[in-house]
């Protein structure tokens, strides 16, 4: 009897050692004071440049925002009280910033509702005005502001149902808008958690190969059935802008909606059944309608089925028409892609892609454009004898780009670029456009040119330019090209006719603003003034160093000194390494620089610029690249490139004499956490790791991961090699793990947190879990941030830079 009291008790010590009854802490000063600040609004800029709209919110969100009701059905999170997204990001304020005048003043919009939860901000087809939507306590409703006036008013009662998205789109005379409002047919919502089952529920398979990837929240049984039809029913409304509404469509699950350039048609999209429970919602059958703008019934130009059985890989595609849009240069006409190939990868083919065009009233013969050589990505429309038709192909990284006379198929297409997209040196930049007369994004052509907006990554450095192109003889040349080398420029837009650029500058110290660049009299106006919140840090030494790897492949990453730092005692510091992993089919495009020691340091939730307050040095966005040349594939050998990533970067900083390699910290998140687990279990580098939000079981996963088209039964020694799980007994590092409890990302459900730190703790390891309630994959409650700082500080504080330091310890590789 005594010896089953005390194994009570032993098991009751042990649970409470085991769990921490914690509420949310706050970090230190020095990091709060970085956190706790107000965010420099987001802006919108018409085409014509006229004037300037702030949107303001919150930077966080609270907890108990986060822990209201939800719903996860078919891929969707929704609140099912107000018909919107759970996760969505919501603005509270607007102002708005005429731009004709110099130094005009910001005007508050007026009319706005009581306590704003503002999100699906359009625009009119003249720009004048702007639709959006508010969020209240029991549905959502339609505003829109005048952007002239600088007034705003509500259109419609709070009964949008935004569940599928799409909320808005406006007619082209701009005096009224599509809606999709609740129906009133929807039946009432089963409650999940008290519902008596009617049976079981059970899946079959005929036969077919559905090798699809670990998607979250998709529908489990009737019930979810039931509650995501109910969710994603709606009736289409039109409502103009003095409030009068009328029925445009009958209820249906409607999902994409999209009017024509002349705004004479309208193409509707909707979900149909049967659900699946293997894949989300925008893989279940579909139908497309054309609709005239009264909502009439013109044709059916495509019912898709059921898309579980995709071949293997990831450039694989349905068959059958795909990728309906409207071309932007012709009043009335719809484009389409239709595979070569079967939409298989592994089949050989000249060309993958058949690109068509089909006219109004869209019931006759397709009109053949041209082939793809990869599989098709995207167009830009010019006119009738100029269109630019861009594709990819994952396996080889291959990006071409064609320009082609859509009047005349005879005319070979000419391929202007044919590159790896990888490859950022070689970029030519995307082709500038510009709102032709119906107000639809088009190429932007003068004369013979048309022109380029380039990032301008180079072994110097990053210098964005604007190139010009001639169309006949296909020779480019240089219009503009930024000269900063203490500051970034980024060039976000270029007026062909006024020869202008809106650009945003920025330096590490210096909060990103808006100018506008006249090239003709190169001068430089500046539209917005947001000053430097991050005061305490912007003295920092920041620069972006390159080092080699064993192999020789050239790395590089942004290294950060702590505050007050001199440069000249060298004072041996703790470090904190943050990186992700990417995979490349080549060394050259690997090893290509893309950081940038100008960029505004923005010390964002998950940034571990944090630490430079504590007296850490920060080695952030280390190039941690995993190449695969040729057959080979960059998994095969990941462990050993991993390690040998970690170890070049830490004897680079090492050499420049500024750290203590014994109080080295490594951290990541999501498949950083994966290579964080991987590094604490295959070297010795390393003091502590932090990994967030990962995956640490590939079996898991077994239909592929992250960049691995192969799945677990063709390469079973690469899942079994990759996963740091199944090697648990060589993790002898202290490791923090977080995971939000509500992670919505593909392949890194909590469990795999949750088995991985069972797994570690069986194993005596010394291993944290700290599971972030109602968090998704990334992070959005104010209070759960905070304490993220504070579990990260603290596990820094006692297994980093108080970490005993044994004489003339040398790392090793395990």
């Amino acid at each position: 009897m005594k010896l089953s009291i005390y194994v009570v008790l032993l098991l009751l010590i042990v649970k409470v050692q085991a769990q921490e009854s914690l509420t949310y802490q706050k970090p230190s000063k020095e990091i709060l004071d970085l956190v706790d600040v107000p965010l420099a609004p987001s802006v919108l800029v018409d085409d014509n440049k006229e004037f300037m709209i702030f949107l303001y919110r919150n930077t966080f969100k609270s907890i108990e925002e986060i822990s209201q009701e939800e719903l996860r059905l078919g891929g969707l999170r929704i609140n099912p009280k107000t018909n919107i997204g759970s996760r969505v990001t919501y603005y509270n304020n607007l102002k708005i910033k005429p731009l004709l005048t110099k130094e005009s003043e910001v005007v508050q919009v007026s009319g706005l509702p009581s306590e704003p939860k503002l999100a699906n901000f359009t625009f009119s087809p003249d720009q004048k005005k702007m639709a959006f939507t508010n969020t209240t306590s029991s549905g959502v409703e339609v505003w829109v502001v005048d952007v002239i006036k600088q007034a705003a008013k509500k259109l419609t009662e709070p009964r949008v149902n935004a569940n599928l998205r799409d909320v808005i789109n406006w007619f082209e005379d701009g005096n009224a808008i599509l809606v999709k409002m609740i129906s009133p047919d929807r039946l009432e919502l089963i409650d999940k958690k008290n519902a008596v089952p009617t049976g079981p529920t059970v899946s079959v398979n005929d036969g077919k190969k559905a090798q699809n990837r670990t998607y979250q929240d998709l529908l489990k049984n009737k019930n979810d059935e039931h509650n995501f039809e109910q969710l994603a029913l709606s009736e289409l409304y039109k409502v103009t802008l003095d409030g009068k509404s009328e029925k445009w469509l009958e209820g249906a699950m409607y999902n994409n909606i999209m009017f024509s350039p002349d705004g004479e048609y309208v193409m509707v999209t909707t979900v149909e059944k049967p659900f699946s429970y293997l894949v989300p919602y925008r893989r279940f059958p579909s139908k497309t309608i054309i609709y005239s703008k009264d909502g009439q019934k013109v044709e059916t130009v495509i019912e898709v089925p059921l898309i579980e059985d995709l071949p293997k890989g990831f450039m694989a595609v349905r068959q059958g028409k795909r990728r309906f849009s409207w071309r932007n240069d012709l009043p009335a006409s719809l484009v389409y892609a239709e595979a070569l190939d079967g939409g298989d990868p592994e089949k050989e083919a000249l060309y993958r892609d058949e690109i068509f065009q089909l006219n109004a009233p869209f019931n006759g013969e397709a009109k053949s454009l041209m082939k793809t050589i990869n599989r098709y990505d995207s167009a830009v429309w010019g006119d009738e004898d100029t269109a630019l038709i861009i594709d990819d192909w994952w396996n080889t990284r291959n990006t071409k780009t064609y320009l082609f006379n859509p009047s005349d198929s005879s005319v070979e297409p000419k391929i202007l670029f044919d590159r790896n997209y990888q490859d950022r040196y070689s970029d030519p930049g995307r082709f500038v456009t510009k709102r032709n007369k119906m107000g639809s994004d088009v190429l932007a052509i003068k004369g013979s040119y048309a022109f380029l907006n380039g990032a301008g990554y180079s072994e110097k450095g990053q210098f964005p330019f604007i190139d010009k192109i001639n169309l006949k003889s296909f020779k480019t040349s240089r219009l503009y090209q930024s000269e900063y080398t203490d500051k970034l420029e980024n060039l976000n837009d270029y007026d062909v006719e006024k020869s202008e650029l809106l650009v945003r500058i920025e330096s590490p110290d210096e909060y990103p603003n808006y100018f506008i660049r006249d090239l003709k009299k190169n001068q430089l106006r500046q539209l917005t003034r947001f000053d430097n919140p991050f005061k305490s840090i912007q003295d920092i030494h920041k620069e972006v160093i390159t080092y080699k790897r064993d192999d020789g492949l050239e790395l590089s990453g942004t290294l950060y000194l702590p505050v007050g730092y001199n440069k000249e005692k060298k004072e041996k510091m703790p470090m904190i390494l943050w990186a992700y992993p990417r995979e490349f089919k080549d060394q050259s495009s690997a090893s290509q620089k893309t950081s940038n020691p100008n960029k505004f340091t923005f010390p964002y939730y998950g940034s571990p610029i944090f630490w430079v307050t504590k007296g850490y040095v920060v080695l952030d966005g280390a190039s941690f690249p995993i190449v695969g040349e040729g057959d080979d594939q960059p998994n095969d050998t990941f462990r050993t490139q991993l390690v040998a990533n970690a170890k070049a970067a830490i004897d680079a900083v090492d050499a420049l004499g500024y750290i203590d390699r014994t109080r080295v910290a490594v951290g990541g998140h999501s498949y950083g956490a994966f290579m964080v687990a991987n590094l604490l279990s295959h070297s010795n580098l390393f003091a502590a790791g932090i990994a967030r939000s990962g995956a640490y079981n590939r079996t898991l996963t077994p239909f592929g991961f992250q960049s691995e088209e192969r799945n677990y039964w063709e390469a079973p020694e690469v899942y079994y090699t990759m996963s740091p799980f199944m090697h648990a007994d060589k993790m002898k590092t202290p490791l923090l793990m977080t995971h939000g409890e509500a992670d919505n990302n593909s392949g890194t459900y909590p469990m795999q947190s949750i088995r991985y730190f069972n797994a570690l703790k069986g194993l005596g390891a010394q291993v944290r879990l700290v599971m972030l309630p109602n968090e998704s994959h990334g992070y959005r409650a104010k209070e759960t941030i905070l304490h993220l700082l504070w579990e990260q500080d603290q596990w820094l504080e006692k297994y980093v830079k108080n970490k005993p330091v044994p004489d003339n310890k040398k790392t090793e590789l395990k």
